[in-house]
C-alpha cells in the first residue's frame, strides 16, 4: 500500500478558502468597478493625445521637486528650458515644482510651448505658474502620464532628482532596450551627481556581469554641458523628428 496523503496544514487550507479581495489601483482612492475604470482611464489617453496633438518636437526635463529657485539644479533646469526652446523644442515636466518649474520658466518666458503632464498625489502637486494654461493635463495614473512621456519626447534630460526621477529614467531605458520604444537620448545632466551611477552601468552591469550590452548604452549619455545636450539631441536625429510609438 502507498504511503498516506500528508494532510494540508490547517493554515493552507484557510488560505486556500479564503477569497482575495481586490485592492484598489491606487492607494487611498475609492474603489470602483474595473469597467468603470478602464473608461477614465480611456478618457486620461484621449485628453493627452488631443493636447499634444498639435505640438511639435519636445525634449522632456525631470529632475527633483525639491529644489528651491535660486539653487543651482533649478537655474540648471531653467537654462535647459531656455536652451531647448532656443533650438526649436518644446519642453515638457512633470508641471510640478523644483526643477520642473526651472524649466517651464524658462520656456515660457522664451516663447516656446511650456507643457506640464501633472499627477494628482496625495499631498496634492499643484502646476506650476509657468505651464502654459492650453497645454496642462492632471492625471490620476502614473502609467498613463508615463506614456505621455515616452510617446511626444524626443530626449529625456534627467537632472539630479529622487525616486521619481529614477523610476521615469528606468522605464525610459527598459522600453527602449526592449524594443517598445523608438530609440532616443536620454542624457543625464551633472556628472557629480549621476556619474556613479552611469560608471556602475558599464563597470558592473556590462563588463562584469554582462547583465546588458554594448548597445543598451549607446542611448544613455553623461553630460555637464547644455551646449553638448542639446549637440547631442539634434544629432540623434538626422532625418527628422516622429513620436516614439
Amino acid at each position: 500500500m502507498g504511503e498516506p496523503k500528508k494532510r494540508k496544514p490547517e493554515w493552507a487550507v484557510r488560505a486556500a478558502e479564503t477569497p482575495v479581495p481586490q485592492a484598489p489601483l491606487l492607494a487611498g482612492s475609492e474603489f470602483m468597478a474595473d469597467g468603470w475604470r478602464v473608461f477614465k482611464i480611456m478618457a486620461e489617453f484621449v485628453n493627452g493625445f488631443e493636447m499634444m496633438s498639435n505640438t511639435g518636437p519636445a525634449v522632456t526635463v525631470f529632475g527633483s521637486t525639491r529644489v528651491k529657485e535660486g539653487d543651482a539644479e533649478y537655474q540648471l533646469a531653467e537654462t535647459m528650458g531656455r536652451m531647448l526652446v532656443e533650438s526649436g523644442f518644446g519642453v515638457i515636466t512633470g508641471g510640478g515644482p523644483g526643477a520642473m518649474e526651472g524649466a517651464n520658466k524658462g520656456a515660457q518666458q522664451h516663447g516656446g510651448a511650456s507643457i506640464g503632464f501633472n499627477i494628482k498625489l496625495p499631498n496634492q502637486q499643484h502646476p506650476n505658474p509657468y505651464v502654459d494654461y492650453d497645454k496642462l493635463v492632471t492625471f490620476e495614473y502614473f502609467f498613463v502620464r508615463k506614456v505621455m512621456f515616452l510617446k511626444y519626447s524626443q530626449a529625456f534630460i534627467v537632472l539630479p532628482g529622487g525616486f521619481g526621477t529614477l523610476d521615469e529614467f528606468s522605464e525610459a531605458i527598459t522600453l527602449i532596450q526592449t524594443g517598445k520604444s523608438q530609440k532616443f537620448p536620454v542624457i543625464m545632466m551633472g556628472s557629480d551627481y549621476w556619474g556613479d551611477l552611469y560608471r556602475w552601468f558599464k563597470t558592473r552591469m556590462l563588463e562584469e556581469k554582462g547583465f546588458i550590452s554594448e548597445k543598451d548604452l549607446d542611448f544613455i549619455f553623461l553630460e555637464d554641458d547644455p551646449d553638448k545636450v542639446i549637440e547631442i539631441i539634434h544629432s540623434f536625429y538626422p532625418e527628422g523628428y516622429s513620436v516614439n510609438f
